[in-house]
């Protein structure tokens, strides 16, 4: 569980998080929670949101959920009407959903492109979209993560790493657009964090990441998460279209 408990005032604000069901989003709902947030978590499967409803509710969190695919067009229209219903309005949106494939040079298909392309970076389009008619006349704020290989990519990994650079430019231009209706966009750029997304990566590449890294260890999802809840809040109402290095110094 993070440390920020009253540090950013979220009571009384709405917040959708995709990819919410594990890792990093379920430690963004904690970290928003704390705050006082409302929280919808979104995620393709129904069951992983149920145990993570349960895990936020033994923490005094209460959150609903709502099972849909980020990278698909009715689904994505059902999320924001389903999300509406269950807060009123939304304040907050949260595009943590994505997915990770290593693909060498010589070893990249279309298929794998399309899939990390479409849940990484097309995703945070639709979802912004759809919940835009939802945000108040005072503004919202919106904050997508991002990763620290858009700036250093990794051998095997520069699908991955592209797909991220496009969030960053994304969040970047929406800020431009939406600066006009008071809605901040934002965005983290993690290095490698402890979650099962990551669990793969050989414990050599987490060693050499460790010793280069000032900090002298691998983030815990409460290091983004609690930054996330600062850009999430009105704390941050000066900060928009950047990304945020949230890589202890690696880079």
């Amino acid at each position: 569980m993070g440390t920020l408990k009253h540090l950013f005032d979220l009571s009384g604000k709405t917040a959708l998080i995709t990819g919410g069901s594990r890792g990093l989003g379920l430690q963004i709902a904690e970290a928003l929670g704390e705050q006082g947030a409302r929280i919808v978590l979104s995620a393709r499967k129904a069951d992983e949101l149920k145990e993570a409803q349960a895990h936020l509710k033994s923490l005094g969190i209460e959150a609903d959920w709502i099972a849909a695919d980020g990278a698909v067009e009715a689904d994505i229209q059902r999320l924001a009407d389903e999300a509406l219903a269950k807060l009123g309005h939304i304040d907050i949106l949260v595009n943590n959903a994505g997915i990770l494939a290593n693909q060498p040079v010589g070893s990249i298909d279309q298929a794998s492109f399309d899939e990390q392309f479409r849940t990484n970076a097309f995703s945070a389009i639709l979802v912004s979209q759809a919940v835009l008619p939802h945000v108040p006349a005072r503004g919202g704020h919106i904050v997508n993560v991002s990763s620290s290989l858009a700036y250093k990519p990794r051998a095997g990994l520069s699908v991955y790493a592209a797909s991220k650079a496009a969030v960053s430019a994304l969040t970047q231009a929406f800020a431009l657009e939406l600066g006009p209706r008071n809605i901040t966009v934002n965005a983290v750029a993690p290095a490698l964090t402890r979650t099962d997304m990551t669990a793969p990566i050989p414990d050599e590449v987490r060693a050499r990441m460790r010793e280069s890294t000032p900090l002298g260890r691998l983030a815990e999802p409460e290091d983004i998460a609690d930054t996330i809840a600062f850009l999430a809040s009105d704390d941050a109402r000066w900060i928009t279209g950047r990304t945020l290095l949230t890589d202890g110094g690696f880079i």
